[in-house]
C-alpha cells in the first residue's frame, strides 16, 4: 500500500460543528483504545534532560498535555484550534500552523500524537529540517499504514458509534500513515548523530523515538 495523503473532514469543520465535536470525542476512544497517551506518558519523562521544555504539534483539545502537564513536564502546545479551557494558565499555547510556525528553537524536545500523517513527504521534510536545528528529542505516535489496520478501524468504529468524520478520516488516516522507518527518512533525520527507534503495535500505532546523540 502506497502512501497516500488526503484532506481529513474534521480539519475542514469549524471547531464549534457538533459532527466536529462527535468526531472529538471518537478520537479520544481511538486514542484509549491504541495506548497512545499511556505510551507518551511511560516514554517521555526518562528522556528529558533539567529545563528542557517540551512542545506537543497538532495538541487539540489539550487532554494528552495536560496529562504530560500533571506529570511535571514543562510542556507548551501547538495547534491551529483554539486554546482549550482546562489549558493551564502558565504553560503557552501557539495557535499557528505547524509548517508555518517559527518559535521551534526553544524547544529540544518536541512530540506529536496522530498528526504527523496528515502531511505529505515534502512538508514533513520542510518540518524535519526546523526541528533538527534545536531538538534533541522527537516522539511521535501514528496510523500504521497495513491493511490489517484497515480492517480493526472499520470493525471497531461501529461498535464506539464513531460518526461520519471519524469513519471517513480514519480510513484517509492510515492510508497516510507510516511502515518500517518512514517516519523518520520523511522528516529527514540522519543516521549519523541521531539514534532513531520505530516500533508497530498490534493495536494500529508506529511509534517513533527519535534522539540527538551530541
Amino acid at each position: 500500500m502506497e502512501r497516500a495523503c488526503e484532506p481529513e473532514l474534521l480539519d475542514a469543520l469549524p471547531f464549534s460543528d457538533p459532527d466536529a465535536a462527535h468526531s472529538r470525542r471518537d478520537l479520544r476512544i481511538i486514542n484509549r483504545l491504541m495506548r497512545n497517551e499511556a505510551w507518551f506518558e511511560r516514554t517521555l519523562p526518562g528522556l528529558l534532560r533539567p529545563g528542557e521544555r517540551v512542545l506537543e504539534l497538532g495538541s487539540g483539545t489539550g487532554e494528552l498535555g495536560c496529562r504530560l502537564i500533571r506529570q511535571g513536564v514543562a510542556l507548551d502546545g501547538l495547534d491551529l484550534w483554539p486554546r482549550p479551557q482546562a489549558w493551564p494558565k502558565d504553560h503557552l499555547w501557539h495557535q499557528a500552523d505547524l509548517r508555518a510556525f517559527g518559535g521551534y528553537e526553544p524547544y529540544a524536545v518536541v512530540i506529536g500524537n496522530l498528526i504527523l500523517h496528515q502531511f505529505t513527504d515534502l512538508e514533513l521534510g520542510e518540518l524535519g529540517a526546523r526541528l533538527r536545528r534545536s531538538a534533541r528529542v522527537v516522539l511521535a505516535c501514528e496510523p500504521a499504514r497495513r491493511g490489517a489496520s484497515q480492517r480493526l478501524f472499520a470493525a471497531l468504529a461501529p461498535l464506539f458509534g464513531a460518526n461520519h468524520v471519524t469513519r471517513h478520516d480514519g480510513r484517509i488516516s492510515i492510508a497516510a500513515g507510516f511502515v518500517g522507518d518512514e517516519l523518520p527518512a520523511s522528516l529527514g533525520i540522519p543516521r549519523e548523530g541521531w539514534t532513531t527507534s520505530c516500533t508497530a503495535t498490534v493495536l494500529g500505532a508506529i511509534r517513533l523515538v527519535a534522539l540527538r546523540s551530541a
